[in-house]
């Protein structure tokens, strides 16, 4: 059987970039299930249909592990987008640049945060100082404070918990925003939204690949993207999350 989700007047390669990601993804031996496209076409993608189950806390340690797989398959650089695909690159609903740079600030402020604070603004969800707030933290992140010697990532890219299907035999993936970033990144973005066993998550994840010391604290760091696409159309409850975060990143220095 079939999930078909269909967009009249899509934007151009607005499923085939979907479905590229999905590719990109499934490449990886190990990594967690991603979901099977069927067929894509410009205004629609079909999509093997998942049978969904309840949480437990053995498949959140197994999609810990196999994250932390996909992870470190990699990618060419920082804001490289799927192995193949030389099409536009979408979050949800909207575009978002991703163009391939050897410096994971650079690439994190200028392609992942700054691109939504106009419309956050023009929508009434980000305020003057706030927006001040936020570059001021872009600034420092362009500048290398937070860069590491981790190499590039092989990102989902969206992965909230919406994102994240249980199934009965293992967590499938759906909807990214596949690119090249820092691992961070994706854990901070489940944490963002809520994960079921995001505890147990994080813990394999962590056994399988160590994270970087006080990788706890850069959250706030790595939900600017995620939070700065929600205060481009979701409300002023983003726009003064998004601040919140931008403030805790000042401070992390």
């Amino acid at each position: 059987m079939s999930f078909v989700k269909e967009r009249p007047g899509a934007p151009d390669g607005f499923f085939e970039a979907e479905a590229a990601g999905l590719a990109w993804l499934r490449a990886v031996d190990g990594g967690p299930r991603v979901v099977g496209v069927h067929d894509v076409a410009h205004d629609r993608i079909s999509l093997e249909r998942v049978a969904e189950t309840r949480p437990d806390a053995a498949t959140a340690s197994a999609f810990g592990r196999a994250l932390a797989v996909l992870h470190d398959a990699g990618a060419a650089a920082f804001g490289a987008p799927p192995d193949g695909w030389d099409g536009p690159v979408f979050i949800g609903s909207r575009r978002q640049p991703c163009h391939p740079s050897p410096a994971w600030g650079a690439f994190y402020a200028e392609q992942r945060v700054r691109p939504f604070l106009g419309p956050a603004v023009e929508a009434g969800n980000l305020s003057t100082a706030d927006v001040d707030v936020v570059h001021r933290a872009c600034d420092l992140i362009a500048a290398g404070a937070f860069d590491d010697a981790d190499r590039p990532a092989r990102l989902h890219g969206d992965l909230w918990a919406g994102n994240v299907l249980w199934a009965r035999d293992g967590v499938v993936l759906i909807d990214p925003a596949a690119h090249g970033g820092h691992r961070e990144t994706d854990l901070a973005m489940l944490a963002l939204f809520g994960c079921p066993f995001l505890d147990r998550v994080l813990a394999a994840y962590d056994a399988r690949h160590p994270l970087a010391p006080g990788w706890g604290d850069r959250v706030p760091l790595h939900q600017l993207h995620p939070l700065a696409v929600h205060a481009a159309g979701h409300g002023p409850a983003y726009g003064a999350a998004l601040a919140d975060a931008a403030e805790r990143t000042l401070a992390l220095v």
